[in-house]
């Protein structure tokens, strides 16, 4: 037979409940406060058609259709297959372009501080909440396409500048950010 050892309880002491709940209470308040820091600062990405695939980062170059608005619904600026450096935008857009995958249209909500905050940029006044509508092509790495332009490079090159040959691209690459091609020759 197996002997139990027994151990008395000690007596809670007036008083010591009310420290054991205070003690919980303060740390599920700690815990939510970090849970709290971690969320999303305030970017709210919708999904009007699911893209498929993996999100681009930081260090990538999209390719992208966008129409931003004032909260009033004022167009302020819109594009067509635009390329953008993640990291070349406001620090919103960039949280926003890094949920987003391949082939999806999104509706953009940024709050001013993710904005341009206190600063009024062009038709933006200061202190104004954003709205974009934004579709995401394509994207890839700054690296791809700096492999891709030594290409081009070496191409244009071996050709000795044959004509149409400077400013084409191969298949499926997308031109840096800030560069429109030149359009091909006319016959």
């Amino acid at each position: 037979m197996t002997e139990i050892t027994r151990v008395p309880l000690q007596p809670i002491t007036k008083g010591a409940l009310t420290k054991l709940w205070l003690g919980v209470a303060a740390a599920l308040l700690i815990a939510g406060g970090i849970a709290w820091a971690a969320m999303p600062s305030g970017v709210k990405v919708a999904t009007v058609v699911a893209g498929q695939g993996m999100s681009p980062t930081s260090e990538d170059v999209v390719l992208i259709n966008y129409k931003g608005m004032l909260t009033s619904g004022k167009v302020f600026d819109e594009g067509k297959q635009v390329p953008l450096a993640v990291d070349g935008v406001v620090p919103g857009f960039t949280q926003a372009l890094e949920q987003m995958q391949r082939g999806g249209k999104y509706k953009v909500t940024i709050p001013s501080d993710l904005g341009y905050g206190s600063e009024a940029s062009g038709p933006i006044p200061a202190n104004s909440d954003l709205i974009f509508e934004v579709e995401l092509f394509d994207f890839k790495s700054k690296a791809e396409i700096e492999e891709q332009q030594r290409i081009m490079q070496q191409l244009q090159q071996m050709q000795g500048g044959a004509p149409g040959a400077p400013g084409q691209m191969p298949p499926g690459a997308m031109p840096p950010p800030g560069v429109v091609p030149p359009a091909p020759p006319q016959p």
